[in-house]
């Protein structure tokens, strides 16, 4: 396996792993080092010093015993001869104790030829003082300090002489062992800086890969991340690991192609709410062009109404006579009856159509819905994605409060323009069978006009009748009017759901998703 693929946590024991082993290893061989520097310093001490020390208190004894020898020889006093002898003794036996202590401690060849021939010297001082004794007993001082001179000197010095060849035997023995501490402790300092420098080496190595190997990919995610920030979604993201800062540049590139899709997405929508938008703006200003126009209309047919209710009435003041048209007048009464149910079937069918109109509502509240949806799905992604995701979530926030005024203000367009144009074809179709009705009541006039005696009763109902339509005219001018104001302020709302449009496009604008 790939090293850079390991997992970092692997990594890093590996390399922490390798550091501490050399360590461990240069801790090792340091205390294989004190130990074998110990052993030999316990050596020398507790060995070749205590032999050293030995030698050197033979030497001294030795001595000692040729003084004590010649002192005897040298005395008149029975006594100091006496005490010296007693001392020789006790020394001789502690010199014969030195000596086997030694014969068992030395063990190199040299140093048991010493020894060998330290005996050697000694059986011959031993014999020269005992005979100096013997001739001291005997009473002979003079031939026993011949002795001295002849035998017993040259006998103590080849002796002693014998013993300090041990000694140095002994000393160079220590220096050499010295010797031996010294170059273990510097063979023991080379391994310790090599060990040391070998994991110095390795720890550069290792902590320089893994830094590398985590820095490198993390740098990486953080310039997509920034220019994801500016907008930029355009960017391929390869991750050539698999550990977790692999995962991390896949994780981003699966956010990158998400936010290309959702972008793309809203920025579709946005233009067809911009063209939407552009078209409910002009049907509004012809709308309101004709509606204008329609209460212009009704205005003029108010005013002519106005004044044929004034000219019925002069009428009236000179048609009491005419009681025969008054089945007549009945009759065209019966006719405005008919227009009025005429009028209430209109109101029925506008009624059936704002129920239309509703569905069609419930069908753009569904649509608004679904974007309301998409635009709350484009917040979680925004989310999802944390820091960098925020400038998104805001753009898809506005998307959504966008979505919900427009099909709010899309209801509200539908219902005022069905509402209206429902009331102006009604309005129109009254006004039609209201002519028709005015000029069958004209007709009526002319026939009875030499008996308008008899028509009292019916000129008072046609009177009444006029007033009515008046009335409904005067409703329907007012309505007219209320439409207009509606129609206005409809267009008001398309041009600014157009405005907000185009500013959702423009905020859009700033992502660039092309490939």
């Amino acid at each position: 396996m790939k090293f850079g693929n390991l997992r970092i946590g692997t990594r890093l024991g590996i390399g922490f792993f390798t550091v501490l082993l050399l360590l461990t290893a240069m801790a090792a061989a340091g205390i294989w080092q004190l130990r074998t520097v110990g052993a030999l310093t316990r050596h020398m001490v507790q060995e070749e010093l205590a032999k050293e020390r030995l030698v050197a208190e033979w030497y001294a004894l030795t001595r000692v015993n040729g003084t004590r020898t010649l002192a005897v020889a040298r005395s008149n006093d029975g006594a100091t001869d006496k005490y010296f002898q007693e001392q020789i003794s006790v020394t001789s036996k502690a010199i014969s104790e030195i000596q086997k202590q030694l014969e068992q401690s030395i063990r190199d060849d040299a140093g048991r030829l010493l020894l060998a021939e330290i005996a050697d010297m000694r059986k011959a001082y031993l014999a020269s003082r005992d005979a100096v004794f013997k001739e001291k007993q005997a009473g002979n001082r003079d031939a026993a300090l011949a002795l001295v001179m002849q035998r017993l000197t040259p006998a103590v010095e080849s002796y002693i002489g014998s013993i300090g060849k041990l000694a140095r035997h002994q000393a160079a023995g220590i220096d050499a062992l010295a010797k031996g501490v010294d170059g273990s402790e510097r063979t023991g300092s080379v391994m310790l800086m090599v060990i040391g420098g070998l994991a110095v080496i390795f720890s550069l190595v290792f902590a320089w890969g893994i830094t590398r190997s985590i820095t490198g990919p993390l740098g990486r995610a953080v310039g997509i991340a920034g220019k994801v920030a500016e907008g930029d979604l355009t960017q391929r993201i390869e991750a050539d690991s698999t550990d977790e800062a692999g995962q991390l540049l896949r994780a981003l590139d699966g956010m990158n192609q998400g936010l290309r899709r959702i972008v793309g997405e809203v920025r579709a929508g946005a233009e067809h709410i911009v063209s939407a938008s552009s078209q409910i703006a002009a049907g509004n200003t012809d709308l309101a062009a004709r509606t204008e126009s329609q209460a212009s209309s009704l205005e003029q047919t108010a005013a002519t109404m106005e004044h044929l209710t004034g000219t019925v009435r002069q009428t009236a003041s000179s048609a009491k006579l005419a009681d025969e048209l008054a089945s007549g007048a009945s009759q065209v009464a019966q006719r405005g009856g008919s227009v009025v149910a005429q009028v209430v079937e209109t109101m029925g069918s506008i009624n059936d159509s704002s129920r239309r109109i509703m569905d069609i509502i419930g069908v753009i509240d569904g649509i608004a819905f679904q974007t309301n949806i998409l635009a709350l799905n484009a917040s979680v992604e925004a989310a999802r994605a944390g820091e960098q995701g925020r400038g998104f979530a805001v753009v898809a926030a506005e998307v959504r409060s966008l979505a919900q005024r427009s099909a709010a203000a899309a209801r509200e367009i539908k219902s005022l323009i069905t509402d209206s144009v429902g009331r102006v074809d009604a309005g129109s179709r009254l006004v039609d069978q209201a002519g028709a009705t005015m000029q069958e009541i004209v007709d009526s006039i002319r026939k009875v006009t030499d008996i308008m005696s008899e028509i009292t009763l019916a000129t008072d109902e046609q009177s009444s009748g006029i007033d009515q339509i008046r009335a409904a005219i005067s409703q329907m001018d007012a309505f007219t009017q209320q439409n207009a104001s509606l129609v206005e302020e409809a267009a008001m709302a398309a041009r600014a759901l157009e405005d907000q449009a185009g500013r959702l496009q423009e905020t859009v604008s700033v992502f660039a998703v092309a490939a």
